[in-house]
Order: structure tokens, then C-alpha cells, then sequence
């Protein structure tokens, strides 16, 4: 029976030190694939910055009529588009925002544009309204967020959508992610800059609608860009924790079982020398 117990705790031993060093090896490729997504976010917020104030220089200044890019609409058909990650084992990260959309969503009618694999597998499996979809994250270039943001910002001129929400994870640091969700359309003036805010005359031509008709698809594609630049770093950092916290568990684990190992081992020995004793006294 101990010889039986030994065997079977010896091959748990080798099932947890191999699945240990498959998490030590995702742990280091996540590390390593967090270095380059962090450079490429920091990258992608200059632009953003300058793309923002000329953006709202439009659509706050015109001495012109306000521009509908600008007037809020009654919500009857939400688009999302939703990041998510191209993989799983990256702790909670695909499903709190997942979850946060679903909380979100409310009594509106809504369709929704995934990015990342894990985002379309679960509004396919649901049967939710899919207008399109990216299947990685990684890689996404600033031509593919043009596309999408051409693709909602047509829906949203034609009355198809009432607003275009963008659901994606804020890195924040290596061991902080957040969620958000930030309205793409109509333009919300909260996002404005804070030195935007003050009054000025500005005179727009052709006028401030086909200027942010003309600016607004890139504008929108850069946003999308930096958030998804952003929730991959987000999915690298989550992945890297994860994968640092199985390994850990499964040294704690060989630490568990090597030690009910070396018990069972002990209890054979003793039962073998009480045998030989007990067979030299008759």
C-alpha cells in the first residue's frame, strides 16, 4: 500500500513540476511581450494629444450652428466595440470587461464589433449581434482601426446608431488594470481638454460638420489604436501576475507533496524494519 501510495505521489510530483515550468515559460514570453506593448502605448499618446485638441477646436469653436457630431441623441441602438484578449490565462482580464459591457448594456437595442478572439468567441456564442470583427489584438494595425472607425462613424451618420461606445482595459501599472468605457460618438464634452474649454471665436470652412467629417475617421482609429495598444499591455501585465502566482502555487504544491512523499517513504522503512525484527524474534 505505501509502495502504491509513493508511486502515485511521486508522478503528481513530475504533473505539477511540468505544468511549473510551462507557467515559468508563459510568465517570461508575457514579460517580454509586455516590454514592447508598453512602448508602443507611450508611442501612441503624442499623436493622440495633438489629434484631441484639434478635434475639439472644431467642434467646441465654431461661431457657426454646433455640429450633430456634437448634440447628444436619444439612445435607441448602442454600438460597441469591445477589446478583448486574443488568449486565456491572464487571470480575470477578458471577463471583468466582458462583464462590464453586459452591465452596461441596459435597455438599449446593441450590436457590437469585437477585437481580440476572446471577445468574438463569446458574443458568438451568446448569438448577440456582430456588425464585424478583428481576431487579434496583437499586431492590429492603425489601417484595421480605420476601417472600424469608418465602418461606425457611416452607421452613425446614417441613424443606424445613436452612440459608439469603446470598451477596453486602462493599463495603469504592471499589477492595476481598469476598465473603461469611453462614448466615441457623439463627441462628449467631458473628454474635451481642459484649455479647450474657454471660450473663443472660431470660423470653420467649409463649415464644422464636413471638417469633422474629414478628421473624425482618423481621430477615431487612433483612439482605438492607443486603447488597443493599451488592453494588450493590459493582457501582458494580467498574464505575466497570473502566471507568476501558478507558479508559486505550484512550488507550494511540489514543497506539499514531496514532503507527504518523504512521510510515506519514512512509514515504509519503519514497517519494513518492524517486519524484519518481528521475523528474527521468532
Amino acid at each position: 500500500m505505501a509502495g502504491a501510495s509513493m508511486k502515485e505521489i511521486k508522478l503528481r510530483i513530475r504533473s505539477v513540476e511540468s505544468t511549473m515550468q510551462i507557467t515559468k515559460a508563459m510568465q517570461l514570453v508575457a514579460s517580454s511581450k509586455l516590454r514592447g506593448a508598453r512602448m508602443r502605448m507611450e508611442q501612441s499618446r503624442p499623436y493622440m494629444k495633438v489629434a484631441r485638441r484639434a478635434i475639439w477646436d472644431i467642434a467646441l469653436h465654431n461661431t457657426g450652428a454646433q455640429s450633430d457630431y456634437v448634440i447628444p441623441r436619444e439612445i435607441r441602438h448602442r454600438c460597441y466595440i469591445v477589446i478583448a484578449g486574443d488568449r486565456g490565462l491572464a487571470g480575470s482580464y477578458n471577463a471583468n470587461i466582458l462583464k462590464r459591457v453586459d452591465w452596461d448594456m441596459r435597455d438599449a437595442q446593441c450590436c457590437f464589433i469585437p477585437i481580440g478572439k476572446k471577445a468574438k468567441e463569446y458574443y458568438q456564442r451568446h448569438g448577440l449581434d456582430i456588425v464585424t470583427d478583428v481576431d487579434k489584438v496583437e499586431g492590429l494595425t492603425f489601417e484595421a482601426c480605420e476601417d472600424i472607425a469608418k465602418l461606425v462613424m457611416s452607421g452613425y451618420d446614417e441613424g443606424r446608431y445613436d452612440e459608439i461606445v469603446l470598451a477596453y482595459t486602462s493599463f495603469v501599472s504592471v499589477l492595476t488594470q481598469r476598465t473603461k468605457l469611453k462614448p466615441l460618438l457623439p463627441l462628449d464634452t467631458k473628454d474635451a481638454p481642459e484649455e479647450e474649454r474657454t471660450t473663443k471665436q472660431m470660423l470653420c470652412e467649409p463649415g464644422a460638420d464636413a471638417l469633422l467629417k474629414e478628421f473624425l475617421p482618423q481621430y477615431l482609429a487612433g483612439l482605438i489604436y492607443s486603447a488597443a495598444c493599451d488592453a494588450f499591455a493590459s493582457e501582458q501585465a494580467a498574464r505575466r501576475v497570473a502566471m507568476d502566482s501558478a507558479t508559486k502555487n505550484a512550488g507550494e504544491m511540489i514543497e506539499d507533496l514531496s514532503l507527504r512523499y518523504n512521510r510515506a517513504r519514512q512509514g515504509s522503512i519503519t514497517q519494513e524494519i518492524t517486519e524484519i525484527v518481528a521475523g528474527a524474534e521468532h
